[in-house]
Formats: C-alpha cells, structure tokens, sequence
C-alpha cells in the first residue's frame, strides 16, 4: 500500500502534499524535524491521505495535487474526504 497525505502547518498554515509506503513513520519524521523541507513548519498535522495499491498511482495523484498549486483545491479536496466520513 502506498498513500498520498497532505499536512498542515499548525503554525505558518501552510501545506505540504507527499507519498510514502509507511504513513505513520513519515508523519513522525516530518514532525521531528528529519526532512529539511517540512522542519521550519513543525508541527505538522495530517489533513488528507489517500490509499493506493501501487507507487506509480500514488505519484500520479501526489503530482496531480501539486500541479494545481491552489489552497483552494487542497481545501476542497479536504472537505470532500470529510464529507465522505460521516
């Protein structure tokens, strides 16, 4: 399994949209400061993640998010797995 996740910066309120194959160890590391481009963002908290059975899906999706550069389409994106929840 692979994910697509987007964080959010508690503090700056910024995103940040990544892929990994270990959800849970990516989100410790981001938070610990490990990678360079989410330390001055700590903490960060997980918004949005999506499930995908391989890695090629999820880096289509993960480029397709980052190619829109919008807050306004990672919100909607947020909003709509939300909704989905209930």
């Amino acid at each position: 399994m692979y994910f697509v996740y987007v964080l959010q910066s508690i503090t700056s309120k910024k995103y940040y949209i990544g892929q990994t194959d270990n959800l849970e160890r990516r989100f410790q590391q981001h938070n610990s400061g490990y990678s360079k481009s989410t330390k001055s963002g700590v903490p960060w908290e997980l918004v949005y993640h999506k499930e995908f059975e391989s890695r090629s899906e999820a880096y289509q999706f993960e480029q397709k998010i980052k190619r829109m550069k919008s807050a306004k389409f990672i919100e909607e994106l947020i909003s709509v797995a939300c909704q989905s929840r209930m």
